[in-house]
Formats: C-alpha cells, sequence, structure tokens
C-alpha cells in the first residue's frame, strides 16, 4: 500500500521557507526606507492552519501599499493627524513657522512655533496624498518588497516537497521489491 506524503513534515518546510520570506521583506523594507513606526513588520505573522501555511499582517491598511503606494483620493478623518504621526516616526522636521502678532494679556498664542510648522507640512502632505496620490504611487511604484520574493518562496517549498516525495516513493519502491 503506497505511503502518503507527510503533511506535517510538508507543513513544517513551507512554515520555514515563509519564515525565512518574512524576513526578506523586513529586510527589504529596511533597505527601502519603508519603515517608520514599525507597525507593519511587528504584524507580519507566519501561521499554519489545516489547509497549509501563511504569511500574514495584521495590519488593517492594505500590504499592497508598500510596493504600490497609495493612490489619490478620499482619506480617513483625522488624516492630517495621521500624517503628523507619521512624521514624527519618520524623524521628519519641518521649519518653525513664527506668529507675527506678538503674545499679550488679550492674545497667547496656541500653538508653538515649531507645532505650526509640523501642522503646515503635515496638512500640505495630507493635501497632496489626497489630490494626487503617495510620491510612490506617482513614481509608478516597485517591486523589491515582496514580489520578487515570492516566486522565489514557492519555488523553494516546490523543491523540498519534491524531494520529500521523491524520496517517499524510493522508499516505497525499495519495499515493494524486496517482496
Amino acid at each position: 500500500m503506497a505511503t502518503a506524503i507527510n503533511i506535517d513534515t510538508a507543513k513544517q518546510m513551507a512554515f520555514e521557507e515563509m519564515t525565512q520570506l518574512k524576513e526578506r521583506i523586513i529586510a527589504n523594507m529596511q533597505a527601502a526606507g519603508a519603515v517608520a513606526s514599525g507597525r507593519t513588520i511587528r504584524s507580519l505573522a507566519v501561521v499554519t492552519t489545516d489547509d497549509g501555511v501563511a504569511l500574514v499582517s495584521q495590519q488593517q491598511m492594505p500590504f499592497g501599499t508598500l510596493e504600490t503606494g497609495r493612490r489619490g483620493g478620499a482619506v480617513p478623518s483625522g488624516f492630517v493627524g495621521i500624517i503628523m504621526q507619521w512624521m514624527k516616526d519618520k524623524g521628519i522636521q519641518a521649519a518653525p513657522i513664527p506668529y507675527k502678532r506678538q503674545p499679550s494679556e488679550r492674545w497667547q498664542p496656541k500653538y508653538t512655533p515649531a507645532e505650526r510648522g509640523q501642522m503646515s507640512m503635515a496638512g500640505a502632505i495630507a493635501y497632496t496624498i489626497e489630490k494626487s496620490g503617495t510620491k510612490l504611487f506617482r513614481n509608478g511604484g516597485r517591486d523589491t518588497i515582496y514580489s520578487q520574493e515570492i516566486p522565489k518562496t514557492v519555488a523553494a517549498i516546490q523543491q523540498k516537497i519534491s524531494a520529500l516525495l521523491q524520496a517517499q516513493v524510493t522508499e516505497q519502491i525499495k519495499l515493494n521489491t524486496r517482496q
């Protein structure tokens, strides 16, 4: 009677390859400067299910924007605040915008000149993204984060599982000829 391929061994092989894929994607993100807060990297996980193994991101954002960028269009509420946090995470500093009016008993500035500069820059970036998309999108995107890595991983998994199946078939033939 023929033996089936050992599913647990095949899943373990796939798990190892997917873990290497995850590490290559992280390295590619870092090399491309696509890391701000690190949330996307921390959200990547290799999971095993009854059906197989998968690399998933538990982020709400579409993972594909790492390569394609974001096209113009509707933005979430509070988008300027999101951009301000991104600027903070990336260490981007805007030039301060000083007040022309002098503080007095009747008027005190609500924000510092540095905060005004940050808000102004964040507003300009948010407006540009809403109207035209991100710079990555406007430049045509890239394929260096994960697109070039996935075929390598698929080929490696296929090769390992094929070798496993070949070894099992060879063993089965040897068993049948010993009779």
